[in-house]
């Protein structure tokens, strides 16, 4: 198998990461500015700074206990990424949301991860299953953090922890599809996952807070992955390719016609 890349790391991250709070930043590391690009980038996509926001530079050094010439580096990287927009004169605000990018953004990630699983199972070995499977495992195990966010949600004192308990059932649920998409081989092609998984999920994040506590969306979600490790460990490949398609369009059919 090939080594991970760099978005193994950030899903593992966000397992424990939380709404509330800013990760650690090691200022004596040589990395101090990607550090940097990385907390500012797990904060607008798990939702802590929200779609349109304004990035006010006084808020951002006190919660990244940094200065402002770090800030602007990693500022002008998320413009790149699209994650950031700049306003003449103005600042910084976050990456608006639009019906337009989120059709366009869920349909291309469904072919992109339908093409990982297709090459995944002309190529995976043996360890690429066992991880298929142990993830599974976890994504079992982790299904009570979204039966805690469910009575969480209803009290004003406790949302915040509800929306922290989503986030780390959502990096359980991410681990699960990146070990079953990581057969494929191909660094190039996980990178281009990578950055339609990170440009989905700010509206992924929509439909979590919204219909994942809903326990009949989730039941379907569960036997979805059910059925789709099934196919995988069979070696289906169409059978998986078309589950997939679904189950990653899901969101967008739910999302399509709300209001943000």
């Amino acid at each position: 198998m090939q080594a991970l890349p760099r978005d193994y790391g950030y899903v593992h991250t966000m397992q424990n990461a939380t709404q509330g709070a800013a990760l650690p930043i090691n200022q004596d590391s040589m990395n101090f500015a990607g550090q940097v690009i990385d907390q500012l980038k797990h904060d607008i996509l798990t939702g802590y700074f929200v779609p349109g926001e304004k990035l006010k530079m006084a808020r951002l050094k006190a919660r990244y206990n940094v200065g402002v010439s770090p800030l602007r580096e990693a500022l002008s990287q998320l413009i790149v990424e699209q994650l950031v927009v700049v306003e003449n004169q103005r600042g910084f605000r976050v990456h608006p949301i639009s019906h337009e990018e989120l059709e366009d953004i869920y349909h291309t990630r469904a072919h992109i991860e339908a093409l990982c699983i297709s090459q995944a199972i002309q190529l995976g070995d043996d360890e690429w299953e066992a991880n298929i499977v142990a993830a599974d495992h976890q994504l079992k195990k982790a299904a009570h953090l979204l039966e805690s966010a469910q009575s969480e949600q209803q009290q004003p004192d406790t949302q915040e922890q509800a929306r922290s308990h989503i986030q780390r059932w959502e990096a359980k649920h991410q681990a699960f599809h990146y070990a079953a998409c990581m057969g494929c081989g191909s660094a190039h092609l996980m990178q281009v996952r990578k950055s339609l998984y990170e440009k989905a999920s700010r509206y992924r994040n929509l439909w979590l807070n919204q219909h994942m506590l809903n326990n009949q969306v989730f039941d379907a979600n569960q036997k979805e992955h059910d059925t789709l490790m099934k196919a995988l460990l069979h070696r289906n490949e169409a059978e998986a390719v078309a589950i997939i398609k679904h189950h990653l369009l899901e969101p967008y059919v739910l999302l399509k016609d709300s209001k943000f």
